[in-house]
């Protein structure tokens, strides 16, 4: 249960929702076990009405025993039946107050585990795949709430309800209570040695879940891939392997629970026949009446259901604590970048000094000792084979990562001291790997944005050179682009992508070799409306072709983390070495 500790302050939050409940449940027991007393009663009564009737044999006095007899019985079965609607009222308060409690404490933990995600750093994001962090969110928060709804309201109930039963049945006789109670030990013996073997099975089920969630999440993100692989049977026949072995698990854990329930039902049958055999010796001794032998078959059945849902309930909280142990492991994770309090407006000069990085989840060093400096209005330009650690540049000047070794600082302020909020809300960034939201485009190029303003969202894509492309569809601006705005052709989405970044109305623009799936001449108009827009602001460019970036004040050659080269366009043309190498070969392809 040190697992399941976590949620404890969600009970003590909905207290005043839980006591009543708690109550209802009492009440409802309560009137669950008059039913039995009545019962004894209208047994013994039976018994001595036809003694009596017999007694009268031949007497007008039979015929008023035989009424009596039976308005009596009506009564009993009228009583009997308002305890039941009694106990129902009752039943139905419990459930809701338990229940519905369980279902705002879910919301409550989704909520807390999805805020906690946003929280967390890049490098998070890499050692862990998106189907695992998906699953933690909703079956395993599904598992946990079986908890806190079904198991916690049915354990109270059973607990609550076995007191009863069990002090009944020893104010009535302690001798045949004893006997009738004897197999409860081995019952106990028998939930600790299943409750061990169910946990276990229960953490495979989830992790086999993740792995299988992660393996659907994939196929249908890469779904072009595979078609244009014709990987379609191999890919089913990975899925099949996967939810068979899925399969196999839960039938693991469905075989011990389908000895458990049998024999469940074994020892409270077991105890039946005791106390019949007891209560008979009871009954020849003079010490209980047959009425009570009803009573207590009626007690011992009702301990059918507490020891049927010992079974179930037992079962929900161990998987229960396996899946809280799993979301424990995530929301235990702390991110390794602090957060810094600064929130001034940015002026647009940065200072990197002596900065290395090493990916700590593949021990990469992806930065070695770079050292440059851009002044408010310039503009500065990075170029470099594959892997020369242009795009890490770009993560850690907005702090997706921090450097291992030298400093990074806007206007003098270390990068640490900012905000996420102030620091990324002035860095308008477009990164290589375009992302779209399944939403219409006028929502994709307003992300930024707390209030979309409908021409703001047209001139920038007007600046972008992808107004006419987004009129010409039928919704125009409204259309809604697929997931991961698959409705679009790459370069479209880069120039959407870019219309985000600019929407902003950034200090500082990161532009990460964003225009690489657009043509040259599109590249021209997009990079002039650029130069006007970005008139007195500081802008980055990452690029592979030298077209891009040929205009910029500064330019740094990058090789393996290292700056090999810098200076304008035409000073490395003038040192002949790998930017004008480079420059040649984009020549000859036609590139430039």
């Amino acid at each position: 249960m040190k697992d399941l500790a976590y949620l404890n302050k969600y009970f003590y939050k909905y207290r005043w929702r839980l006591i009543p409940g708690v109550l209802f449940v009492v009440i409802s027991n309560y009137f669950g076990i008059l039913p039995a007393k009545v019962i004894r009663e209208a047994f013994d009564l039976v018994k001595e009405n036809i003694d009596l009737y017999r007694m009268f044999d031949g007497f007008e006095r039979q015929e008023l025993i035989y009424q009596v007899f039976g308005s009596s019985l009506l009564f009993f079965g009228s009583l009997v039946l308002i305890l039941a609607l009694i106990r129902g009222l009752f039943l139905f308060m419990m459930r809701q107050t338990i229940i519905l409690t369980s279902r705002h404490i879910e919301y409550d933990l989704k909520n807390e585990i999805y805020n906690h995600y946003q929280e967390l750093d890049f490098a998070f994001f890499r050692k862990n795949n998106t189907g695992d962090l998906m699953n933690r969110v909703t079956e395993d928060v599904n598992q946990v709430r079986n908890y806190l709804g079904p198991a916690i309201m049915y354990s109270i109930n059973t607990l609550v309800l076995s007191v009863m039963i069990i002090y009944a049945m020893y104010d009535v006789n302690p001798t045949l209570a004893t006997y009738s109670l004897l197999p409860i030990p081995i019952l106990s013996v028998i939930i600790l040695f299943v409750n061990k073997i169910i946990n276990q099975r229960s953490e495979r089920i989830q992790r086999q879940l993740s792995k299988l969630s992660t393996f659907v999440q994939e196929t249908f993100s890469g779904i072009r891939v595979i078609k244009t692989y014709n990987r379609e049977r191999f890919k089913m026949g990975v899925f099949a392997d996967e939810s068979n072995a899925y399969r196999l698990i839960n039938l693991d854990l469905v075989k011990i629970q389908a000895i458990f329930f049998p024999l469940i039902i074994f020892l409270v049958g077991f105890s039946t026949i005791i106390t019949v055999y007891v209560g008979g010796l009871e009954v020849n001794k003079g010490t209980i009446t047959a009425g009570n032998i009803a009573e207590f078959i009626i007690y011992v059945n009702q301990l059918t259901f507490p020891a049927m849902a010992l079974a179930w309930v037992t079962s929900l909280i161990q998987r229960a604590a396996a899946s809280q142990k799993r979301i424990n492991e995530f929301l235990k994770t702390e991110p390794s970048i602090v957060e810094g309090k600064l929130d001034v407006p940015l002026e647009g000069n940065i200072k990197v000094s002596n900065i290395s990085f090493t990916y700590p989840e593949t021990g990469i060093k992806a930065i070695d000792n770079v050292s440059f400096e851009i002044k408010k209005g310039e503009t500065l330009a990075i170029i470099g084979r594959t892997g020369s650690g242009k795009s890490t540049l770009a993560n850690l000047l907005l702090r997706m990562y921090d450097a291992d070794q030298g400093s990074i600082s806007y206007d003098q302020q270390a990068i640490q001291s900012f905000s996420f909020d102030s620091l990324r809300h002035q860095v308008g960034f477009v990164p290589q790997q375009v992302f779209l939201f399944s939403d219409t485009i006028a929502n994709n190029i307003a992300f930024g944005l707390d209030v979309a303003d409908q021409d703001l969202v047209e001139q920038a894509a007007k600046d972008v050179a992808v107004y006419d492309n987004i009129i010409a569809f039928d919704e125009g601006f409204q259309t809604h682009i697929g997931e991961r705005g698959i409705t679009l052709s790459g370069g479209q989405k880069q120039r959407v992508s870019i219309a985000r970044a600019l929407i902003k109305d950034p200090e500082i623009l990161i532009f990460d070799d964003c225009l690489s799936a657009v043509d040259t001449k599109t590249e021209e108009e997009i990079l002039n409306n650029l130069s006007r827009i970005m008139d007195n602001k500081t802008s980055i460019f990452i690029a592979h072709r030298i077209s891009t970036i040929k205009n910029a004040d500064h330019i740094l050659v990058m090789d393996q983390g290292k700056i090999i080269e810098e200076g304008t366009h035409e000073e490395l043309l003038q040192l002949g070495k790998e930017y004008a190498e480079l420059y040649e070969q984009q020549l000859l392809e036609g590139v430039e």
